[in-house]
């Protein structure tokens, strides 16, 4: 799959079409996780979708101009408690942000129940009731535990210079991280978001330690079956992306390839190839 365009570009996808007609549009930023969990669930439905990317750090403020509501209460937190700053990101708003037909739909869990009712096959909960509770199990801590400590060790990545990451960020699994603009990508890592998100040096050596925990955890998911089954499913769609952000960084890259979540987010999310030097 190509990176994204240009803010503003919208890219459509023709796997299939909306129920009445209207291509739907889902708003993203350069390089997140969390919006490529989205474009998963949509690629694996083939519903049709433009993508359109916002301006990051930007985004909340143009997601709450695109007429989504945002949140009345902070849906993250770090190490247990939401901050100032955090909080207000996210009663402004989140990405992904889902506009389909009439509905605008925010957070990846919503997204994945909203297109189940829409299309249900192929699905993204299993039918079985009690593998549906595995699976909205790690879905579960996908979104509120891993999704943040991926987040949080990407955005701390840059810390050790570009060159700490794949391609120094311009490409990979996500796309260019943040901003297609190195510059950019620099600045965002030091800003708001990154205060946000407490992705500091001081945190990065527990958040180290707590790695092979948190793929101890997924390795254990696949192994059952919860993860990598014949099909996709909405937990599989929530915790590939975070391992692929988190391989960005060469320092963590190899702990990840030497895990089954190595071969596991290759198969979901293949990387492609560096782009000729020169």
């Amino acid at each position: 799959m190509s990176a994204l365009g240009d803010v503003g570009v919208a890219d459509e996808h023709d796997a299939g079409r909306e129920p009445s007609g209207a291509t739907p549009k889902l708003y993203v930023i350069s390089g997140s996780h969390a919006c490529r969990s989205a474009m998963l669930m949509l690629e694996h439905k083939q519903i049709a979708y433009k993508r359109v990317r916002l301006p990051t750090g930007m985004h909340p403020m143009a997601v709450r101009a695109l007429g989504f509501p945002g949140h009345k209460a902070p849906i993250r937190s770090v190490e247990g408690h939401t901050g100032r700053s955090l909080a207000v990101l996210d009663r402004l708003g989140t990405v992904p942000a889902l506009r389909y037909g009439s509905h605008r739909v925010q957070t990846n869990r919503r997204i994945a129940r909203f297109l189940d009712s829409v299309q249900s096959a192929p699905p993204l909960f299993p039918p079985d009731e009690m593998r549906r509770q595995a699976v909205e199990e790690a879905e579960a801590w996908g979104d509120e535990v891993f999704q943040m400590a991926a987040r949080r060790l990407g955005l701390m990545g840059p810390l050790h210079g570009l060159d700490n990451l794949r391609d120094r960020g311009n490409s990979g699994r996500l796309g260019a991280l943040l901003s297609p603009n190195e510059r950019l990508r620099l600045i965002a890592t030091k800003g708001v978001t990154a205060t946000a998100f407490k992705a500091n040096a001081q945190a990065e050596g527990q958040l180290m330690a707590e790695l092979p925990s948190l793929l101890d955890r997924i390795d254990l998911w696949i192994g059952a079956g919860v993860l990598g089954g014949e099909e996709l499913n909405a937990a599989d769609c929530m915790i590939a992306p975070s391992i692929a952000l988190i391989a960005y960084r060469l320092d963590l890259r190899p702990q990840i390839e030497a895990r089954p979540a190595g071969a596991y987010v290759e198969r979901v999310l293949p990387e492609p190839p560096l782009p000729a030097s020169g």
